[in-house]
């Protein structure tokens, strides 16, 4: 069967990455604000007995990059020899915005490959007061052109015909540089065979370091002899292009200009400077108050079916350390988290529906404004956002941000941005020390949204903090597509809730399962003398406060005793290392461990009765529980995040100061806690 390649490369918000998902089924996350495809992403289709080898690029607005991941697509588009370089290539142009996608076409066709120009996002454009003339399109293109609705799957079929039928590359140039720059194009031109317009893009990059390491010395060479200003260069190329593409568009698209759309409508509110932030923080309180409302009864049912599997476990294999590995050890373990899934799923379910509605730009647009004062932009909201799923993507997804010094700031506060993985902490604590109140109005739901936002809080004082050491030449500008708001696609919903709900139970399952195992180990044996022949045992089964669990929790208690812990807790905080919602399930196995067995798995009762053989009261009292929400509201994620920031600053540095800063902030903050409310 033979093979191709075909690379789909489009503006942000272009509808490409569904595209992607149409062509070639597989499912992967979509969203209507930049910086969401940071990665290329692969997919296969089969047509007509040829398999194509589908790319998915990540979102640009032209071939000269502003951010790392845009680097991506100039580095494929101008390496023959890399094995993703495309046999076709697949430009997706926004019917709404289809200057800024004709600037990239052009440029793309100008490469000399052979490119397609699908038309996107043509369902329902005539309410729009938007008219294509398809008449004049065979006119003034000189490529295959498809018009496509990537949402509801109209022209896919015509797509893939154009593909079949291939394209050869175009033989008119859309852009001729000016004459003055002939010798410089000339030279690097026959140094490497390139056409004269990959010889004047490479030439007109701003940094040295983007371009692709095969053409960077010479490139460098050439600038330094002919004097040449890369910016320059790209000036008159944007000034040169837009002049043909306004007549163009103009031929091919009647838009009227004095037509309200329900966009219009909506954004009078969405981005008002008042009301669009009362609207905002509405959203957030309806979120918030839903994730105990709604969870509370899918909760129960998890924890009466690990309940029930526990005392079958108990009743139907014999007694033994296997059983109590599974029935003590395993299964609480796994409970402490599979229990806090709901609550996870709807946090998922309302970003996603935020992400496909188009509300996700409006927010980058209202916090803009804010996030200027403290060395940020609205593009940050990108990954802060993104941190309330995980860490983890929402630091990659940094990518996104033009400025260096911006780039490197918002990945060093986004770890204040509570995670999905503190979601069962906050939980079960709040369950403790809060009271649910009635009906949806729940001051649980209250409390929680109160520690979402004093992440935020912090991330805005730790981006003010380091504002003023991380010096930086450049000054940026948020440049930003608005799409026009759309009923939600709901296979990408609710594809996107499956998949980032099953990613946290099966990364929090293998954590948790791992954990558990040890934990039991350790929190079951112990050394000891016998008392018959005084030969000293390193594996003899003892009480939990006299096993080597116990006797490590007891050793490092003075260290949080101050804080209101006793050493269950701690080795709690220690193990959360791996993976915040390891706490909980530490605490359960814990727990289960030393339960007599009468409320097997009822871990908040279980909590709830516990006393801190230090102070004689309960262990989880308001003071204490106050303690432990601020410590995990401000203390460094996980190690899974430090590597993250490694290797996206490439340095030790920057992850060593986030670890030690965020751990000092967390416990001082949690000391005045608890020591005030005491």
């Amino acid at each position: 069967m033979n093979k191709k390649n075909i690379a789909l490369i489009g503006n942000p918000n272009s509808g490409k990455t569904t595209l992607f998902n149409q062509l070639s089924g597989l499912h992967q996350k979509t969203g209507n604000y930049p910086g969401i495809t940071v990665e290329k992403k692969k997919g296969k289709f089969i047509f007509k007995n040829i398999e194509y080898n589908l790319l998915d690029l990540p979102g640009t607005y032209s071939l000269c990059p502003s951010s790392a991941d845009e680097e991506l697509v100039l580095n494929i588009l101008t390496s023959p020899n890399n094995p993703d370089y495309p046999d076709c290539i697949v430009v997706v142009a926004d019917v709404h915005n289809m200057k800024r996608s004709l600037f990239l076409y052009e440029q793309v066709k100008d490469l000399e490959l052979p490119v397609i120009l699908a038309i996107n996002q043509i369902d329902d454009i005539e309410k729009e007061g938007i008219i294509i003339k398809e008449n004049n399109i065979p006119e003034y293109f000189d490529t295959p052109v498809v018009l496509i609705s990537s949402r509801k799957g109209k022209g896919i079929t015509e797509l893939k015909e154009a593909i079949f039928k291939g394209t050869t590359a175009s033989s008119s140039p859309s852009f001729k540089y000016p004459s003055e720059y002939e010798k410089a194009v000339q030279e690097f031109k026959e140094n490497f065979k390139l056409n004269d317009y990959l010889a004047w893009l490479l030439l007109s990059q701003s940094k040295n370091e983007i371009i692709p390491n095969q053409f960077r010395e010479k490139a460098a060479e050439i600038i330094k002899e002919y004097k040449l200003v890369p910016k320059r260069l790209q000036l008159k190329e944007t000034i040169s292009r837009h002049q043909k593409i306004d007549s163009l568009v103009e031929k091919i698209i009647h838009k009227d200009l004095t037509f309200q759309t329900l966009t219009n409508k909506i954004d009078k509110i969405a981005t008002h400077p008042f009301w669009g932030y009362i609207l905002f923080f509405g959203i957030l309180f309806l979120i918030f108050q839903s994730l105990f409302y709604l969870s509370s009864f899918p909760q129960d049912w998890i924890e009466e079916i690990f309940a029930y599997s526990s005392n079958l476990l108990k009743e139907h294999l014999p007694s033994g350390p296997l059983m109590e590995l599974v029935a003590d050890g395993i299964l609480p373990g796994i409970s402490g988290v599979a229990v806090f899934v709901p609550q996870i799923a709807i946090l998922f379910f309302f970003l996603m529906l935020m992400e496909e509605s188009g509300y996700m730009s409006r927010v980058v647009f209202l916090m803009d404004r804010w996030f200027r004062p403290v060395g940020l932009n609205g593009k940050s909201v990108v990954p802060l956002l993104s941190g309330a799923a995980c860490a983890i993507p929402a630091v990659m997804s940094a990518r996104n941000i033009e400025n260096a010094k911006e780039r490197l700031i918002t990945i060093l506060v986004t770890p204040f941005i509570t995670c999905s993985a503190r979601l069962p902490v906050y939980s079960i604590i709040i369950a403790l020390i809060i009271p649910k109140g009635k009906g949806f109005f729940n001051y649980q739901g209250l409390t929680m949204m109160l520690m979402y936002l004093l992440g935020v809080i912090m991330a805005f004082i730790g981006a003010a903090i380091a504002n003023k050491f991380i010096k930086s030449k450049y000054k940026s500008y948020l440049i930003l597509d608005m799409p026009n708001y759309k009923v939600p696609f709901w296979r990408n919903v609710f594809y996107g809730l499956f998949e980032n709900s099953w990613s946290f139970v099966a990364n929090a399952g293998k954590i948790i399962l791992a954990v558990s195992v040890i934990l039991w180990a350790l929190g079951t044996y112990g050394f000891a003398k016998n008392e018959e022949d005084q030969k000293l045992y390193f594996l003899k089964e003892t009480s939990l406060e006299d096993s080597y669990l116990g006797r490590f929790g007891k050793s490092i208690e003075p260290i949080f005793e101050p804080l209101g812990y006793d050493w269950k807790i701690d080795i709690g905080i220690l193990s959360s290392f791996a993976a915040r919602e390891v706490f909980v399930g530490t605490l359960a196995s814990i727990y289960s461990m030393e339960d007599d067995g009468e409320e097997n798995l009822k871990l908040k009762e279980l909590m709830r009765k516990d006393i801190n053989h230090n102070t004689g009261e309960p262990t989880f009292n308001f003071a204490t529980g106050v303690s432990i929400l601020l410590f995990y509201a401000f203390a460094m994620q996980c190690i899974s995040t430090l590597a993250i920031v490694k290797k996206e600053t490439n340095s030790w540095k920057w992850p060593t100061i986030q670890l030690f800063a965020m751990t000092g902030i967390a416990y001082l903050f949690a000391l005045m806690a608890y020591q005030l409310l005491k």
